[in-house]
């Protein structure tokens, strides 16, 4: 991801770079047309003058002739011819290049010429006049040059201004961002703002203070909600199971009786524990554990798989581990036993008997796979209170929390079907 003074900066570069890259040619152009339009007014102002200064002789015929004669040789720029008996007595403009004849650091120059008719003594003449035009095209390169020299000045001086002042400017919401990074809605502390001397970043800050204030005042509310509903469901439920379990041991029930005090005692040992998860789960997603602690969690790992080995045996399950040594990570240790826990066991509830686990930890996945006969599907796998099989021995919540459970360390859980297994693997 980009700044914002780079992407608003950005698109100025490129603008300017386009005006530039546009404008110098059209600049040249336009300086090039104003100076040949000036040599040719030029050439127009010489040859009106030529011709109303012989006039003003008042030469006799011979006399003319060799006033022409004579001007002809000391004026190299212009030349008076007589006549043509084709000549179409039409004005032209046309450029000639031609060798010097007395300077040695150039072999050729060019002239912008103009042809016009002119009247001597009410007698027509074709009077030529040409001017050099090297020098106004060094003119147009140095007054280009000069040109994209400015641009690149004044481009480089508002990119600087900008940086300079875009940093100042945005002062204020850095420290804002700052201080919003070390915000930990756990410490439910609240956040001082300085005093921003932009109106809009005050305002900011002033809602921004508001908004935390508010979310600290809901998180107190649902996390004492959390506790009381902990603490007040967990009792009664505990009360009732324990009746139960003294009345299943009555030797004056009947059968009926005995069958409908069991059901009874299975949904409502279900129900504690459902309710025990969804607890879990409003304490993750209200974020109210430490993540701080470095968990070994290979040894994790071992203490779970020998907990758990009455289960493998129930269902003669052949399980193979592969477990590296000194896997450390940060987080939660009641947590990653909550997640190792409720992924082998998800595992041994959806293997058939005589089936197989797969058990691997290496320092940057977790892996448990089990044999299985179709794939499960993906759009329910992760949702709370879905079912994947008909087993009812599950709360509905175990595959929920795993997933939770990862989006608070930051890892990614996915899920596939191969070689008739259903992989379910961590990445740390």
């Amino acid at each position: 991801m980009k700044p914002l003074l780079s992407k608003t900066t950005k698109p100025f570069i490129i603008y300017v770079l386009i005006i530039l890259v546009i404008s110098v040619p059209v600049y040249y152009f336009v300086v090039d047309a104003i100076w040949k339009h000036e040599l040719d007014e030029h050439n127009e102002i010489v040859a009106g003058k030529t011709s109303s200064q012989l006039n003003s002789l008042k030469l006799s015929d011979q006399k003319l002739l060799e006033t022409i004669k004579f001007w002809n040789e000391i004026q190299p720029t212009t030349n008076i011819q007589h006549l043509d008996p084709t000549d179409s007595l039409k004005d032209s403009i046309y450029i000639v290049e031609k060798p010097h004849d007395f300077l040695h650091f150039e072999d050729i120059d060019r002239f912008r010429v103009l042809s016009k008719v002119i009247y001597v003594n009410k007698k027509p003449f074709r009077f030529h006049v040409e001017t050099n035009i090297e020098e106004s095209q060094e003119t147009i390169f140095f007054i280009s040059a000069t040109t994209v020299f400015l641009f690149i000045l004044i481009v480089g001086g508002l990119l600087f201004l900008n940086r300079r002042l875009s940093k100042s400017v945005w002062k204020p919401f850095r420290k804002t961002l700052d201080k919003l990074k070390t915000f930990n809605l756990n410490q439910q502390t609240k956040i001082e703002f300085d005093e921003a001397d932009v109106s809009e970043f005050d305002e900011l800050n002033q809602s921004l203070s508001k908004l935390i204030d508010q979310n600290i005042s809901v998180y107190k509310s649902q996390k004492e909600f959390t506790e009381n509903a902990s603490h007040e469901l967990q009792t009664p439920l505990a009360i009732l199971k324990n009746k139960l379990d003294i009345l299943l041991q009555n030797e004056d029930l009947t059968e009926k009786q005995y069958e409908i005090a069991e059901e009874m005692n299975k949904a409502l040992t279900r129900s504690s524990r459902i309710n025990r998860n969804l607890l879990l789960l409003a304490k993750i997603d209200n974020s109210q554990f430490d993540n701080s602690e470095i968990i070994r969690f290979d040894e994790l790992l071992n203490q779970s798989l020998e907990i758990l080995q009455e289960h493998f045996e129930q269902k003669n399950i052949t399980v193979n581990s592969e477990i590296s040594s000194n896997v450390e990570v940060k987080g939660n240790s009641s947590l990653m036993e909550v997640l190792i826990n409720n992924l082998i066991l998800n595992a041994i509830r959806h293997t058939p008997s005589d089936g197989i686990i797969n058990i691997k930890l290496t320092k940057s996945v977790f892996e448990v796979s089990n044999s299985g006969t179709e794939k499960l599907n993906e759009d329910l796998l992760f949702k709370r209170f879905s079912k994947l099989s008909t087993d009812n021995r599950g709360s509905g919540l175990g595959l929920a929390i795993i997933q939770q459970i990862c989006k608070l360390q930051n890892w990614n859980i996915n899920y596939r079907f191969e070689n008739s297994l259903h992989i379910f693997s961590i990445d740390f």
